[in-house]
């Protein structure tokens, strides 16, 4: 070592024992020590914050497809945990859903074979059995005050939505016989363009947005109390029913096509607005390929895969083994988004019409095996309460998006139809 280099060493040394250099470096290990453990704290109470918010407000869910469910797979009891599935009593308690919107879904398909409105009929008629099964449980809910009186009773409530309007069959006297049945909200189509209007994934056009007979039904589902759904309409179908409903309608699982361009499904930021002024509500689907390009993009890429399997083996879709394909390609491609990008598209409706036009439409046992990391069922409602708390959403806010903002349109559409009578 040179003469240079040791006194070098030999002040390190000096720096290295000197007293307030050693106390500094202490008190600094300990800030970070700390400064990581209140990191850490902080976070855990954040989410023993949403856990409270989740279990003291109600939460309702403006789209849960429970019903189908049922009817493709029997009689699965939904007062227990279920292995299969998004929704149970139990994971809904746990995640504090209280209210959620069973989808009486009729595919288009009925729009061709006929015995759509039979098919509504059974629908509703397994959600009853479910409250008629449980009543300890369960108890379809026709009003926000009834819903809130089975809450109460630390029941789930189970108001009830038809998704696609073709049950109708063409008589409006099916509308009133609908809202008498428990229908609180009617999804105007579905898939394909039906004797009401455009639907946003079918081209053909048939009626340039709303029928003739689709005005009707609109004005008829305003005087007998049935929220107008926009979502799964076409654009011009949206503006048009903008433009002649009498009372606030709700778009009940659709996202922001802000972070989907070109996705018709989604609403666009004029829309959004649109939906505002008429003091309506967009309701936030969870489903990947409805929140994020990227997982629509995989969703897509992976569906080629599938065709093109079945192509080359010259299968059916329903066959065991292109199903088989399907899942593995799934498994080993995974489209889902997180959490945080559902809290993004609430982020994004409050940036453009305000904290009072959002509200939850999960498509729990709609959107199959897309959910995002961070909200796979009802259990995890906390975890988006969580995000919101950690961008600044006060309590009064989440209230508003746990269910008040959907209470309000609820209200409004009960009372028009009170006026009428």
């Amino acid at each position: 070592m040179t003469l240079s280099n040791k006194k070098e060493y030999s002040i390190f040394q000096k720096i290295l024992l000197n007293p307030v250099f050693l106390f500094l470096l202490v008190v600094f290990s300990m800030w970070s020590v700390w400064d990581v453990s209140r990191s850490e704290s902080s976070e855990e109470l954040l989410m023993d914050k949403a856990n409270e918010l989740a279990q003291r407000f109600i939460i309702t869910d403006g789209h849960i497809d429970v019903p189908w469910r049922l009817n493709k797979g029997g009689h699965e009891d939904l007062s227990v945990r279920t292995e299969g599935g998004d929704f149970d009593y139990v994971r809904a308690k746990e995640g504090g859903l209280d209210v959620p919107f069973m989808s009486i879904y009729v595919p288009s398909s009925y729009q061709v074979t006929g015995g759509a409105k039979a098919k509504a009929d059974s629908l509703i008629n397994m959600v009853q059995k479910m409250a008629d099964d449980h009543p300890d449980k369960f108890e379809v809910a026709y009003s926000p005050a009834n819903a809130e009186a089975i809450v109460a009773a630390g029941k789930i409530a189970l108001p009830m939505g038809m998704e696609n309007g073709a049950p109708i069959e063409g008589d409006l006297a099916n509308v009133a016989y609908f809202h008498e049945r428990g229908i609180r909200y009617i999804t105007l189509t579905h898939a394909k363009d039906n004797a009401i209007c455009d639907s946003s994934y079918d081209t053909t056009g048939t009626h340039q947005g709303l029928s003739d007979f689709g005005v009707e039904v609109v004005a008829e589902m305003n005087k007998v109390g049935i929220m107008v759904d926009i979502s799964h309409v076409s654009d011009n179908a949206f503006y048009q029913v903008m433009d002649i409903t009498k009372v606030p309608a709700i778009a009940s699982h659709s996202s922001c096509r802000h972070f989907t361009p070109g996705f018709e499904r989604n609403m666009s930021d004029d829309m959004i607005k649109r939906l505002a002024e008429n003091g309506g509500v967009i309701q936030i689907n969870f489903g990947s390929s409805f929140v994020t390009q990227a997982s629509q993009d995989k969703r897509t890429a992976n569906g080629e895969k599938v065709n093109a399997y079945a192509e080359e083996n010259n299968l059916e879709a329903d066959d065991p083994k292109i199903q088989e394909f399907a899942k593995q390609v799934a498994k080993d491609n995974p489209i889902f988004c997180d959490v945080t990008d559902v809290a993004d598209h609430i982020d994004h409706v409050v940036e453009l019409a305000g904290i009072e036009h959002v509200g939850f439409g999960s498509d729990y046992d709609g959107v199959g095996d897309t959910l995002p990391y961070g909200l796979k069922d009802p259990s995890d409602f906390p975890n988006l309460i969580y995000h919101l708390l950690k961008r600044g959403y006060s309590e009064e806010d989440i209230e508003k998006i746990c269910y008040k903002n959907v209470w309000r349109v609820w209200k409004a559409n009960e009372e028009f139809a009170r006026s009428q009578s």
